[in-house]
């Protein structure tokens, strides 16, 4: 697996290294310091299966760089490392279609833990970030049922396959039935006033606690399990 790491502060790049030889296996990782040196890295090889960078870098206006990241590498996911702790520019990179926001102040074990998450197809998102935005229109039911599910995505992807079964909160059951209706992200996070990144969150909780690897799998997952039926239009 080719991974591809940027950060302008040396330490912790090599840092970053070391964190991820001693914890992934068959990886072979490339470094930059800048965003010039990522977009050469691009010009001399496209085939990277996971980048990994800081935001804030030289170079480059981060907005711009990262969507240029993605539209070079439209099938590789990206995460951001960051010390820039801000729900808007979360929201920012997650339009763009960054798979995982992990704070700098983040332990190895969850650090590994989220990329394992992003690898698998999944998103992370800290929840200290997942507050919305427009807190005004949010009730505060649905806010604490949005934070239940990222504690419930953080344990699913720390816990042991011997964990007991989870089961899908209310919130959850909503998002599968909305997807069983064929709804995109955007419809459904306009529907049940939720921000597309948390729907994104709520999904990955959804697909690691039935095991299913998509949304199709999903919905025919929840109706076995009795959490959706024939009759939900």
């Amino acid at each position: 697996m080719k991974i591809l790491i940027a950060d302008d502060h040396e330490l912790f790049l090599k840092g970053l290294e070391f964190i991820l030889q001693e914890n992934l296996k068959n990886i072979q990782i490339t470094s930059a310091n800048s965003y010039t040196e990522i977009f050469q890295q691009l010009d001399q090889n496209d085939s990277f299966d996971l980048v990994i960078t800081d935001l804030a870098m030289p170079g480059a206006n981060w907005l711009n760089a990262i969507t240029k990241i993605h539209e070079t590498l439209p099938e590789t996911p990206i995460i951001i490392i960051s010390a820039v702790f801000d729900k808007e520019i979360l929201k920012q990179t997650l339009d763009i279609g960054v798979a995982g926001y992990i704070p700098k102040t983040a332990s190895n074990n969850l650090i590994i833990s989220a990329i394992n998450l992003v690898l698998a197809g999944g998103v992370y998102i800290p929840h200290e970030l997942l507050y919305t935005t427009k807190t005004s229109t949010l009730s505060i039911e649905k806010q604490n049922d949005e934070i239940n599910s990222l504690k419930n995505l953080e344990k699913i992807s720390l816990a042991p396959s011997t964990s007991p079964e989870k089961r899908l909160t209310e919130r959850q059951i909503d998002i599968v039935k909305c997807i069983a209706e064929g709804l995109s992200n955007k419809q459904i996070a306009y529907k049940l006033n939720l921000t597309e990144g948390t729907v994104k969150v709520h999904i990955t909780v959804i697909l690691k606690v039935l095991n299913v690897k998509n949304r199709t799998s999903a919905v025919i997952e929840a109706a076995k399990k009795g959490y959706i039926t024939n009759n939900n239009n």
